[in-house]
Parts: structure tokens; sequence; C-alpha cells
């Protein structure tokens, strides 16, 4: 008898868990259709929902950069790129002492904070993930495919100083990196890079890439999830398909060269020119050779 007690108590607990849930998901599922959630970006997230977002995103970042070991972020030469970096990339959101962000930087929801004191609540493993990796859903993109590594680290190295700078000082960083440029010159398109040591395309590699240029902007991507767009064919199949843009046969090489230069094989395109460096594009077309 006590076991028929006990397999009753069981069933009942399961019985109420599961109708709980169903209660859940029924009203979850009225709020998000009757468009009861407020989605506009001039309403602020509820603070129990701002404080379990941000404790989420500070668990994950320790987690994942736990074993990464910075380099010595005291070289001049480091911190004056990371100056170049954070004029070209960082102050239009994030501003810097004495400089407010540019307005859209102002109105996002939530608002990318000042970074004056980000070495003073993250170690530079930490600052050098979130740069390189970005934060979903706030955001903050990801300078993986966009910084060199050592633009990566400078940038860490001047965040590292930013809070012992004065606005003068500052000013007389920006001043400098403006003079020795914003961030480098721009990634030439396919036909004027010199040649360089290029590593086989890496399929798992491309289908990250391709979201980092925005292609899944435009199309619709196998493996990559996203809103329905049809700006662009999709490219469920582009692997099986004769020709690229019913011109070139398709091929490694030619799929690079669409991806990097597309004007260079169709003039009248609305496909951009995307600054997508030679790498990248041989890890995108190699993960494009496996949609059939």
């Amino acid at each position: 008898m006590p076991s028929n007690r006990r397999r009753l108590m069981l069933n009942t607990v399961a019985a109420t868990a599961a109708g709980l849930a169903a209660l859940g998901a029924l009203g979850a599922y009225v709020v998000v259709e009757g468009g009861w959630y407020d989605v506009a970006a001039n309403r602020q997230h509820l603070q129990p929902v701002h404080t379990v977002l941000e404790q989420a995103m500070h668990a994950s970042v320790r987690r994942h950069a736990r074993d990464i070991a910075a380099p010595p972020l005291d070289e001049p030469a480091l911190i004056r790129r990371g100056a170049a970096m954070y004029r070209s990339h960082c102050v239009a959101c994030h501003g810097g002492p004495g400089v407010a962000q540019e307005k859209f930087g102002q109105s996002m929801q939530p608002v990318p904070g000042p970074l004056v004191d980000a070495a003073r609540r993250w170690r530079p493993a930490e600052m050098y993930w979130i740069i390189r990796h970005g934060i979903k859903m706030s955001g903050m993109p990801a300078w993986e495919y966009h910084m060199e590594e050592q633009d990566l680290w400078g940038t860490v190295a001047f965040l590292a100083e930013l809070p012992r700078m004065t606005q003068a000082g500052y000013r007389n960083w920006m001043a400098e990196a403006g003079t020795a440029g914003s961030g480098g010159p721009p990634r030439a398109p396919a036909s004027a890079q010199a040649p360089a040591a290029m590593l086989p395309g890496r399929a798992g590699r491309g289908r990250v890439a391709l979201t980092q240029y925005a292609c899944h902007a435009c199309h619709m991507v196998p493996g990559v999830t996203g809103s329905r767009v049809y700006v662009g064919p999709p490219l469920q199949g582009i692997a099986g398909r004769a020709l690229i843009a019913g011109r070139l046969p398709n091929s490694t090489a030619n799929l690079v060269l669409w991806i990097r230069d597309p004007r260079h094989v169709e003039a009248n395109t609305t496909m951009p020119v995307l600054g997508v460096s030679e790498q990248d594009a041989l890890d995108i077309a190699a993960y494009l050779q496996t949609l059939y």
C-alpha cells in the first residue's frame, strides 16, 4: 500500500508540473501573439529582466575567457594601435572621457555604457573575449573578422589606460590616432591585393564568417538562423548549381571572386562589396560548397 500512495503522489506531482508548464506555454503564446510584449527601443526592459540578462552575460564571459592568456599590454605601440581602433570603432557607441556617444549610441536599448571604467570591472582576457566575440542581443558586435589579432589586444591595452586618462589626455590620444590613421587601410578587392599564403577553406569557420559579413541579411542560408529574407536568392543548393550569378562556372576560385568583388563579375549587381578578406572568402566558399 505505501508503494501505491507513493506512486499516486509522484503521478500527482508530475501531472501538476505538466499542467503548470502547459499554462506557462499558453500564457507565453498569448503574450507573443497578442503583441503584449513591447519591443520598442524607447521602452526599457523591466529591471528583473535587465538584471538576469546582465548576470548571465557576466557569468558567460567569465567562463569563456577563463583560459585566455593576455600578452603584455603596456607597450606604447600597442596602446597607440588600440587608440586608433577605439577612435574608429568604439567611441560612436561608448563615448570617451568628456566625449558623448553618437545619437544612435545614446538611443540603443540596452544603452552601451561608457568604457572609462571597463578595466576595473573586467580582466584583460574578458575584455578581449567581449571585443572578439561580441555580446548577442546587446548591440555589441563581434570584431573577430574585422580586426587583426594585434588590433584586438591593442584595444584592450587602450581600455586599460582609460581609467587614468583625463579629458585632455584622451583628446591627445585621439588626435594622435587620427594622424596615424583610423584603424588602418580598408581591405582591397580581390584584384588589388597581393597574394598571401592561405589556409585551405574551412567550412565550419565559413558558416560563422558569413554571419559576420551580414550575408544572411539578404540571403536565406541553411544552417544560419535569422529572419526569412528575400532580398537575394536563397543559398540552398548553391553547391549543385552550374553557374555563379548566371555567368561564372561554379568553382572555388570563382566563388571567392564573387564573394569578394561581385562588381568585377557583374557591373550592375546590387550585391555590395563587403571587404571580405581572401581567407574569409575561402572559408565562406567552403561552407557554400556543402549546401547541396
